[in-house]
């Protein structure tokens, strides 16, 4: 299954990428940001939000309203996967910013937990991590290639 996205950008390394959303409220440059949390374990969080070009950071907190969610939530996912080409050993945590925002999550991988591909194992936070399962509640998310 295809899904539509934004087409990304991203550096040498493959740790930020970029991408324009354009909606109702017309163009909002977005960022994904892989940032390594254990490197020992290779385990790395997943930012995402609104660049704001005054402070040169990402916010994760705006809301932008541009009728594009689902393409915003297919671009996030195809970065994850790029990532995770590139980085064949990491482990990606996801957290929303909010509650409201974990339910997205929640509800995006549900959505499409059948065409996420059989190389990856996507697990759930609930008091401790467990595979996936749809209809449950999680506090966090991890996707990581499976061991081969």
């Amino acid at each position: 299954m295809h899904l539509e996205r934004y087409s990304f950008t991203t550096e040498r390394k493959h740790f930020n990428y970029e991408f324009i959303s354009e909606g109702q409220n017309g163009k909002i440059r977005k960022a994904i940001i892989f940032k390594n949390i254990d490197t020992k374990r290779d385990i790395y969080n997943l930012g995402f939000g609104d660049y704001n070009e005054e402070t040169n950071e990402v916010d994760d907190l705006s809301v932008s309203n541009n009728q594009d969610r689902d393409r915003i939530l297919a671009t996030v996912a195809a970065a994850v996967i790029d990532f995770l080409e590139k980085h064949p050993t990491a482990t990606i945590i996801a957290l929303g910013s909010t509650g409201s925002r974990t339910r997205l999550y929640r509800m995006g991988i549900t959505k499409h937990f059948e065409n996420i591909p059989s190389i990856f194992d996507v697990e759930g936070y609930n008091g401790g991590w467990r595979p996936f399962q749809k209809g449950h509640d999680y506090e966090a998310f991890s996707i990581k290639r499976k061991n081969t």
